[in-house]
């Protein structure tokens, strides 16, 4: 046995989305866009850096980039023990690659099948080891209302980063990659239009997830909040602050989680995830092929004819 917290015996695979890189045409724009979104921004050198609210874990990095948004790469966080199954893995396959120029250098380098490089580097779990809880709130006297003035409504701020969708020309394939080289599970998919992967440690519904486009790219990154409170006045925040597209607020049905999505300046999202499911590390979720009409959201606005838009290929 492990002394690790929460990991699976006798399973080699990824622990956790370590961090997510990319590129945009303009930092000081994005800066602005995610400082808004209540993340904590800081600039490093020629990037920025992107923390939550009180959490020491570097989740995202941006890089100043030519004229559209770009995927640069994926980290992921690994268990000193898998170091070596994982680097034969990698060797088996034939798919390691030098770090790219943006990168620390350290760690495992390979290429997934849509072209992206992927680092595997060692270090904490930082994906959650049980079901996140609502924040505590106050309790409400009786006689008096639950709902503060609207000048009183305190910033929303994220908890931590829940998971990350990117586009794919072939969902299929990348679900496949995911197992036989990261480790992860399926959670669920429809057809070969969307698919959701889960961590054998103990994640989320989703660590990552992908949905069919023409090319690879980043579709949104999501962000666990403590109540659909904070959902909901996080699109009212993001409303005020100029940034008014996106899509919510809903439920969604895989994954279960309260959600609104807001639209970057460069047709990626945000969103604010509540509640989302949790799968621990030794439950075998059962995993399922759903209808897509049946299997995207539970109640909430039609989705806009934006949402599944691969601005990211259509400019490269």
């Amino acid at each position: 046995m492990t002394t690790q917290s929460g990991r699976r015996p006798d399973r080699v695979g990824v622990h956790s989305v370590h961090e997510f890189v990319f590129s945009v045409p303009d930092l000081d724009e994005a800066g602005r866009f995610y400082t808004a979104f209540g993340l904590d921004v800081r600039r490093s050198a020629d990037r920025l850096d992107l923390f939550t609210d009180g959490h020491p874990h570097r989740w995202a990095s941006m890089y100043a980039g030519s004229a559209c948004k770009r995927l640069e790469y994926v980290s992921f966080g690994i268990f000193a023990e898998d170091l070596d199954a994982m680097q034969s893995r990698i060797v088996r396959d034939g798919i390691g690659i030098a770090p790219p120029p943006l990168s620390d250098g350290t760690g495992l380098w390979l290429r997934n099948p849509d072209g992206t490089p992927v680092q595997l580097r060692v270090g904490p779990k930082v994906s959650p080891d049980e079901k996140t809880t609502p924040s505590l709130t106050q309790p409400v006297a009786a006689g008096q209302g639950a709902a503060p003035s609207r000048s009183r409504v305190a910033k929303v701020r994220p908890r931590r980063l829940s998971h990350v969708l990117f586009f794919s020309p072939d969902v299929l394939r990348m679900v496949r990659f995911c197992e036989d080289v990261l480790g992860l599970r399926l959670s669920d998919r429809s057809g070969d239009v969307v698919a959701f992967l889960h961590g054998p440690h103990g994640s989320d519904h989703h660590l990552v997830a992908f949905a069919k486009s023409g090319g690879p790219g980043l579709h949104h990154s999501s962000w666990d909040v403590g109540s659909i409170d904070e959902v909901g006045c996080g699109a009212e925040q993001m409303r005020n602050a100029g940034f008014p597209e996106g899509w919510g607020v809903g439920r969604h049905v895989l994954g279960s989680n309260y959600f609104h999505y807001v639209r970057d300046p460069w047709g990626s999202f945000a969103e604010y995830s509540f509640d989302i499911d949790y799968v621990p590390h030794d439950i075998d979720w059962p995993s399922a092929d759903h209808a897509p009409a049946d299997s995207l959201h539970m109640w909430g606005p039609e989705v806009p004819d934006f949402f599944f838009l691969n601005l990211e290929q259509a400019s490269a």
